[in-house]
């Protein structure tokens, strides 16, 4: 999953391959049609107990039968695959696939370094395109300066992601409540929990939620040409525009009116899904991600995860990419293995298990709940509603993000000098792109 925590991770290894000059390679050539006698070199980083390791393990099987060919799978971290893969990809070591980050910072760099592979022609002719919603393939497409939503298929996604609201149903239940359509009655709901001396929203100044929670007050005073300003640098963003002022307006009130605890700036991530996970708060605004723990640990009441309320943008993207890097010994191999990914049969093990298939067959989702958490997405995709995580235009705004809101949650400074600080730093770290 990308969420906005990962953004900060890459900046070292992006910064170390400047500073070295790497020298490209040439094109490597690709295999035929046959596969047989020849090895597929797969990267990626999904456990084995996930919804995308167990897709892709059976993936590997049905690929190996069909092709004749050997899958040799090197498990590799998250952190191994963001701080090596530059330097690797430029060797003949390189893998035939991995599966690596969507966004500028990741894979638009390596696309812009020509690491890895132009990969439209597949596109093309295995029909991706087709299965990926417009704002799926935004994370996919690069420009040549490596900016996503581009013209160039460097990429492409099988599965995905949303920030939504976890509703724990049991107390809305015994507070008398319903769970909210509209974005007043979510206020309203907020209001009368406070009422009854309980603090509502689980959130986490420290690290990602806080910053998602403003971004997505944000998206409710906003339109898709927001986003692509934002987000694709169409046209200067206004931090004092009605958008961001009433995001950062609204998330001080929040904590003036006691719909997220006073101590929220030292809050972690791991402890705002623990307080949804034990009940202590009835509502979490965060990402689909949490879903498959909260299927496994949040077992003592009834929940439900909908889109929020009031707005048809919410935070979101493809999930991560498969890639093939410039130097892969067998192009072809890889993108059968690809097409395979996106078949209904391996889509469904992904949408039974928790995760958010992009090309599923709706007949195959067997699981209630996670029947649910697709409709949900799909919705959200049919309304062209993903809008990206806050910290993706600019390397190192993330932390940013974080310190402002503290500073503006702790009285340090009001609204507007927040979001001068915010908007300094993110024209600083776009100048490059616009």
């Amino acid at each position: 999953m990308a969420r906005i925590t990962r953004t900060k991770k890459v900046l070292a290894s992006v910064a170390a391959l400047a500073a070295a000059g790497v020298v490209l390679s040439g094109c490597s050539s690709s295999t035929g049609d046959s596969g047989d006698g020849q090895t597929l070199k797969l990267w990626h980083y999904e456990g084995a107990d996930s919804a995308m390791g167990k897709a892709w393990a059976e993936a590997i099987k049905v690929f190996e039968e069909e092709t004749g060919a050997t899958v040799e799978f090197e498990e590799k971290s998250f952190e191994q695959i963001q701080k090596t893969a530059s330097q690797v990809l430029d060797t003949d070591a390189a893998p035939d696939l991995m599966e690596f980050n969507k966004g500028n910072a990741t894979a638009g760099f390596l696309a812009s370094t020509g690491l890895i592979a132009d990969i439209s022609d597949a596109v093309d002719e295995y029909g991706w395109a087709d299965k990926l919603a417009p704002s799926l393939q935004t994370t996919a497409k690069y420009t040549a300066d490596g900016v996503m939503g581009g013209d160039t298929w460097y990429g492409v996604p099988n599965y995905g992601e949303f920030v939504g609201v976890y509703y724990n149903k049991d107390a809305f239940a015994a507070a008398g409540l319903e769970i909210p359509t509209t974005y007043d009655e979510f206020v309203d709901v907020l209001d009368a929990f406070v009422a009854q001396g309980i603090t509502p929203l689980a959130e986490a100044g420290a690290e990602y939620p806080l910053g998602q929670l403003w971004y997505q007050l944000a998206l409710t005073q906003a339109d898709r040409q927001f986003v692509n300003d934002y987000q694709l640098y169409e046209n200067p963003v206004d931090w004092q525009g009605p958008e961001l002022t009433y995001a950062t307006k609204t998330l001080k009130d929040y904590v003036d009116k006691g719909y997220i605890a006073s101590d929220v700036s030292s809050i972690k991530a791991e402890d705002a899904g623990v307080s949804f996970i034990n009940g202590s708060a009835p509502i979490f605004v965060s990402g689909s991600w949490w879903f498959g723990r909260f299927v496994s640990e949040a077992t003592g009441f009834d929940w439900t995860l909908q889109a929020f309320p009031g707005t048809d943008l919410s935070l979101g993207s493809s999930g991560n990419l498969w890639v093939v890097p410039e130097n892969a010994a067998n192009k072809d191999l890889a993108y059968k293995f690809i097409d395979i990914t996106m078949r209904p049969e391996i889509q469904a093990i992904i949408g039974n298990n928790g995760g958010l298939p992009v090309a599923a067959d709706a007949a195959d989702i067997t699981d209630a709940k996670s029947a649910e958490l697709i409709d949900t997405f799909n919705g959200i995709l049919d309304d062209d509603g993903l809008s990206f995580y806050p910290d993706w235009p600019a390397p190192g705004f993330y932390d940013v993000i974080v310190q402002e809101l503290q500073g503006l949650i702790t009285g340090v400074q009001d609204a507007q000098t927040t979001n001068e600080n915010l908007g300094a730093q993110y024209d600083e770290g776009t100048a490059d792109f616009r």
